[in-house]
């Protein structure tokens, strides 16, 4: 299918940060998405919570199924509206890259650890990732990315760091903070993508927990309706046994009006702004949107989650356990450097004596950062002796 003349055109792309001649088979998106998915950092994902820490259960979703799930949801988006879905899926697929063990607990826990260091962001960290991090070729760190793909990456970045990340690379994927413009299409239907992903499966993770009912749900407008569509469809699914198809296809139902409300508003968007190119939709308002009554509904459902899940007793447990795991962590290895991997200490010991050096705690951030739950449970125990959480694996 041809893509919309606002779409992002690989073969206008803005390149890379080291030249590199083209693929002969690929588009620069499409060696984008391969490179993310070969990546270390991606990898981990699968071992990275979501809401519920990786032992609780082998079902419930990870960063790594998040990210398939993101990406999924995009491409369909992408595809209706003529957008590059490749881009899309390269979004997709490392929007999550920085993001430390523990999920959010684990990112507040370092931000504070951080705060007089500049603080810690995922996004922020997702970029340093596939900039610097990653290192899998001879002749540059990070897996130097489109400008395309590496723009939609950084979706939120404080105007601190948006001046630091602009001195560095001067007109860059930082740019955007500062003057109050616009990324690409696609990386705003990346945005929207991962908030209408979540939210459904969150509700699918916090019903499978048992942390919140379906009788719960009845008060959340946008999700009772497609319950009540199911049940008076399908009067069978009342029976106990069938609660999990019951659930399936409420979130299902909401999935699609979700989707295809996305779409509507956007195209409608589009037409009113009348974008001729990739470049004019930089400087109109944000196109890719939900209508103003789907958009209550999200932020209904957005506050439902954050009191009865994210706010239940049982994960603000595991929330503070799992913050205490990451602040010793960065204590340990701050005060110790010799106890981290043996690339690391160099680093450390370079940025604590030498102007102009990355602080010591930034690569103690880093390496606490790419850590999977166990593993960060692991080292706990083993520089601390305390099991927290989980029995560490022998």
């Amino acid at each position: 299918m041809p893509l919309a003349s606002y779409a992002c055109d690989p073969a206008h792309s803005r390149g890379r940060r080291y030249p590199q001649a083209p693929a002969p088979t690929r588009t620069d998106y499409q060696r984008d998405r391969d490179r993310i998915v070969h990546s270390t950092a991606f990898r981990r994902l699968v071992y990275k919570t979501q809401v519920f820490l990786n032992h609780e259960g082998d079902l419930f979703r990870t960063r790594l199924t998040h990210s398939l799930e993101v990406a999924q949801l995009g491409r369909s988006m992408a595809r209706t509206l003529k957008l590059n879905e490749d881009l899309v899926e390269a979004i997709a697929l490392a929007h999550d890259l920085g993001h430390t063990p523990f999920g959010h607990a684990g990112q507040d826990a370092l931000n504070d650890c951080m705060a007089a260091h500049g603080g810690f962001e995922h996004n922020l960290q997702s970029l340093r990732v596939v900039d610097h991090l990653e290192q899998r070729y001879p002749e540059f760190d990070g897996l130097n990315l489109s400008f395309e793909t590496r723009e939609g990456i950084l979706k939120h970045c404080s105007q601190a760091n948006a001046k630091a990340l602009e001195a560095l690379e001067p007109g860059g994927v930082a740019q955007r903070f500062l003057h109050h413009s616009q990324p690409s299409l696609e990386a705003q239907l990346c945005n929207l993508a991962d908030e209408i992903a979540y939210n459904a499966h969150d509700i699918d993770d916090g019903v499978r927990s048992g942390l919140i009912s379906l009788s719960q749900l009845q008060v959340v407008p946008l999700f009772a309706q497609f319950y009540q569509q199911t049940m008076a469809e399908h009067p069978h699914l009342a029976e106990p046994a069938q609660g999990r198809r019951l659930l399936y296809e409420s979130i299902r139902r909401m999935l699609s009006a979700q989707v295809y409300d996305v779409m509507a508003a956007t195209q409608a968007a589009i037409d009113a702004a009348q974008p001729a190119d990739a470049a004019a939709v930089r400087q109109c308002l944000p196109l890719v949107q939900f209508s103003t009554a789907m958009r209550q509904q999200s932020k209904a459902l957005k506050a439902f989650l954050l009191q009865q899940l994210y706010r239940h007793p049982q994960v603000m447990r595991t929330t503070g356990q799992a913050q205490q795991v990451v602040r010793e962590l960065f204590d340990v290895y701050l005060a110790q450097p010799q106890e981290l991997p043996a690339r690391y200490q160099p680093k450390v010991q370079a940025g604590e004596s030498a102007a102009g050096q990355t602080p010591a705690a930034r690569h103690v951030a880093d390496y606490i950062a790419g850590m999977t739950d166990r593993f960060a449970l692991r080292e706990h125990h083993r520089l601390t002796g305390q099991t927290l959480l989980t029995e560490p694996s022998p």
